[in-house]
């Protein structure tokens, strides 16, 4: 079964010994759920429903779409705890955080059941052509058929929601492929839908691993696929696709400045917030925080205290800040990347303590360009203090790495703002906030190696439809 809760059918391996995932606590390894191993031979069957879900999606009349995500929004509202407790179960989320996850989730289809109504296409102007004055015609938005949907483990919910709402808001029908690693809350969200009254062809939920990810990207059948996850499986996802569109958001390494005029506490406050957050497991989470050299001293020394005053333990408490990362394995290698840092000359001003995939908050100084740590996505409670001298010194800093998503600038000068906001490469600049702030209706998407496309619901809709032009001749 996939959880106490949960009667929801994910298509299994073809074999008579069907096997299964088991789902881990990552705080202390229990197990809280076990789920159908999806294998390779299946994927015959799950391409033949998809089909079938195709079909029926396309024939959902705009308003049915609606109110089925309208639905589904207002029963996971109304079970917030339920999905909030998965959450910190199987991703090791604070309650508090995942609570904030489900309301997204809630809002992300919300915003889905509206654009099912709103995205439907225009008028073309054919009498703008001279010998085309008899003729007039529109384009609609049509569904691309069948959409794979590849998802990562830090947000189980509402990131499967950006996928799912906007591909049904399309009219589309899915090939759900959530992380192994927490699949528990991706099938309820299929569940509610399908309570909602989502004919049950439309989403095919398959849980596994590579070689069924790459079977799902590279079959002829799908039209798209929709990845967020890291980038040497993008790369691979790249080479197998073949011809047909691609949506991929595989992370960032994000830089917020402080300017010396900035509001001090606020700037602290944030960038505390946006560095730890979800234990750092968050693609646009603040990484590396670069502070004008006059107020650097009183930064670092405000920023070191409000983490060290940062709880890390159990998730399930409501006192917990800062809860498990995904694995001992991952808290590992984010611990080595710090070491490997202090061995090249970096200053550790507090934290780099583990206790299996517990890892507390650490802040660095003095990190040198040179290091993994300072170019790479470490997606760990980890982030980099650096003083700069000049705005110009300081947004070469900040679009160093090859790939962003956010970046972020505290200061009170209106023209440094959006001098820096022109400047800065990455695919959204927030002004007195931290990088990690994201509403989900919102463009999303990055700057340079490292995204193709834009999420946020809106714009994950135009993504997932191509329009059909239809002209009349009068003549």
């Amino acid at each position: 079964m996939a959880s106490p809760d949960s009667h929801l059918d994910v298509v299994p391996a073809a074999s008579e010994d069907c096997t299964t995932i088991d789902v881990e606590n990552p705080f202390d390894g229990s197990v809280v759920g076990r789920v159908p191993s999806t294998g390779t031979e299946a994927l015959d069957d799950l391409l033949a429903r998809a089909r079938r879900g195709a079909a029926v999606s396309r024939q959902l009349p705009r308003h049915k779409r609606a109110d089925i995500l309208e639905g589904a929004a207002a029963r996971i509202t109304d079970r917030c705890d339920s999905f909030a407790n998965t959450i910190v179960a199987e991703a090791g989320k604070t309650i508090v955080q995942a609570r904030k996850e489900v309301m997204r989730c809630a809002n992300t289809l919300k915003l889905s059941a509206e654009e099912a109504k709103r995205n439907t296409g225009e008028v073309i102007p054919f009498d703008a052509y001279p010998g085309s004055e008899q003729r007039q015609g529109w384009f609609t938005r049509e569904p691309l058929g069948i959409i794979t949907a590849i998802t990562p483990y830090n947000d189980p919910l509402n990131l499967v929601a950006h996928k799912l709402g906007p591909a049904i808001a399309g009219g589309n029908a899915l090939l759900l492929k959530p992380s192994e690693l927490t699949p528990l809350s991706a099938m309820k969200l299929v569940e509610v839908l399908i309570e909602a009254g989502l004919p049950e062809e439309i989403i095919t939920v398959a849980i596994g691993g590579v070689d069924l990810g790459k079977a799902l990207v590279s079959a002829r059948d799908v039209r798209m696929v929709s990845f967020t996850g890291g980038f040497a499986a993008g790369e691979a996802i790249t080479r197998s696709a073949g011809l047909k569109k691609l949506a991929m958001e595989l992370g960032g390494n994000a830089p917020v400045i402080v300017m010396a005029d900035c509001d001090f506490d606020m700037a602290v406050e944030s960038c505390v917030s946006g560095a730890f957050w979800a234990a750092g497991q968050n693609c646009i989470g603040t990484q590396r925080i670069l502070i004008q050299a006059q107020l650097y001293q009183r930064f670092r020394d405000a920023f070191v205290l409000a983490t060290q005053e940062l709880t890390a333990g159990d998730p399930s408490r409501e006192d917990t800040d800062v809860g498990p990362m995904i694995s001992e394995t991952v808290a590992k290698r984010a611990e080595a990347a710090v070491n490997d840092a202090i061995a090249a000359g970096a200053t550790l001003l507090c934290g780099n303590l583990r206790k299996g995939s517990l890892y507390n908050p650490t802040v660095l100084e003095g990190t040198p360009p040179t290091c993994s740590l300072w170019h790479d996505e470490v997606f760990a409670p980890v982030v980099m203090l650096s003083p700069f001298e000049t705005l110009d010194q300081a947004i070469d800093m900040a679009n160093d790495p090859d790939y962003s998503l956010h970046a972020g600038i505290f200061t009170n000068s209106l023209s440094v703002a959006l001098e820096a906001s022109r400047r800065l490469d990455a695919g959204g600049v927030m002004i007195n906030d931290s990088s990690d702030y994201r509403f989900d209706a919102m463009p999303f998407g990055g700057f340079k190696h490292g995204s193709i496309g834009r999420e946020g619901v809106r714009f994950a809709v135009e993504e997932m439809t191509q329009p059909k032009v239809v002209c009349i001749n009068r003549r």
